[in-house]
């Protein structure tokens, strides 16, 4: 077991708010230790040659404290590659090296002489799917001291929407408004009525075949400037919920719910919502929000049209009962 290196740190993944959130707890602790205000350079590999990379690397004349953070790590040219990976080796004194890699890339393998020279590891990747949102809710309530629900997780995941900014100082303001005392009543008397909300509500309502609800929703979450990549995400994540307690099975909701990562009271919302799908329609509504997903990104030439479309094509391919 290679020794933890505590001028090292490997943040693998590159959300802004939870690499930020590393960098900034990084450089109070060097303030503390230092007693003066240390300075923080950011670069991004892809943009520094290696001559410049070597300057910013080398020992300064009186071993000042400085705080290196290399973004951006897994776009590195071979020459700055190489730097980081020998400074990991022996980083300077007076040096505190930072890398912010994805984990894969041209420099994978960067990743890997990291974790040997004993760089501190922390996860910095953006959750994609809603219960890795749930867990990251939970995880900022437990770092708070507070023990919550299920139903309070889920509620604070869906009112509160998918900007892990928002979701953390939703959190931290429900903790301090109640006295660490957070139920389901507090979390919906501070969020009912919040935009993002009804991208869930929108969601709902395409995949129980609601067309005109669905439609009515969006209109109204539109107006009020819900961002349409959270009403595309929040429709993806319902029929990918679909599609993932359908593959699984007949199995009870508390079973499922460890299995999948949900709260009991959603897979059981979920499964009624999946008894009234076939494996030809939640297919073809798979490949729906896929596309949708990179129209509202910027490939489509009107966005607003390919989610209108999206949602109203998700509530038309649910099978309509006989």
């Amino acid at each position: 077991m290679n020794d933890v290196n505590d001028r090292l740190y490997l943040l693998l993944g590159d959300d802004d708010f939870l690499t930020g959130r590393v960098i900034s707890r990084v450089a109070a602790e060097r303030r503390r230790e230092a007693g003066v205000d240390v300075p923080v350079t950011r670069i991004r590999a892809g943009e520094v040659t290696g001559p410049e990379m070597a300057e910013l690397l080398s020992p300064s004349l009186f071993a000042e404290e400085r705080i290196i953070v290399v973004m951006s790590a897994a776009d590195a040219g071979k020459e700055p590659a190489a730097l980081i990976t020998a400074t990991a080796k022996s980083i300077p004194e007076g040096i505190t090296l930072m890398v912010v890699h994805t984990g894969g890339g041209r420099q994978k393998a960067m990743v890997g002489h990291l974790k040997k020279a004993g760089a501190q590891e922390f996860a910095c990747a953006a959750p994609k799917w809603l219960n890795e949102r749930a867990d990251f809710v939970r995880s900022e309530f437990r770092q708070l001291g507070a023990k919550v629900s299920a139903e309070v997780v889920e509620l604070v995941t869906d009112m509160v929407g998918s900007d892990l900014r928002e979701l953390s100082a939703a959190c931290h303001q429900l903790v301090a408004d109640t006295g660490n005392k957070v139920d389901v009543d507090a979390v919906r008397l501070y969020y009912t009525g919040r935009a993002e909300v009804t991208g869930f509500e929108v969601a709902d309502k395409a995949v129980t075949g609601d067309l005109a609800g669905a439609m009515e929703s969006l209109a109204w979450a539109e107006h009020h400037g819900t961002a349409r990549v959270l009403l595309a995400d929040a429709l993806a994540e319902a029929v990918h919920a679909i599609a993932r307690v359908r593959s699984i099975g007949n199995m009870d909701k508390y079973s499922l719910a460890s299995e999948l990562g949900m709260s009991p009271g959603r897979v059981g919302k979920v499964q009624t919502q999946a008894r009234a799908w076939d494996s030809k329609s939640i297919g073809e509504a798979l490949l729906v929000v896929a596309q949708l997903n990179g129209d509202v990104k910027g490939q489509a030439a009107d966005a607003g049209y390919a989610l209108e479309h999206a949602v109203a094509t998700v509530a038309q391919l649910r099978p309509r009962r006989r």
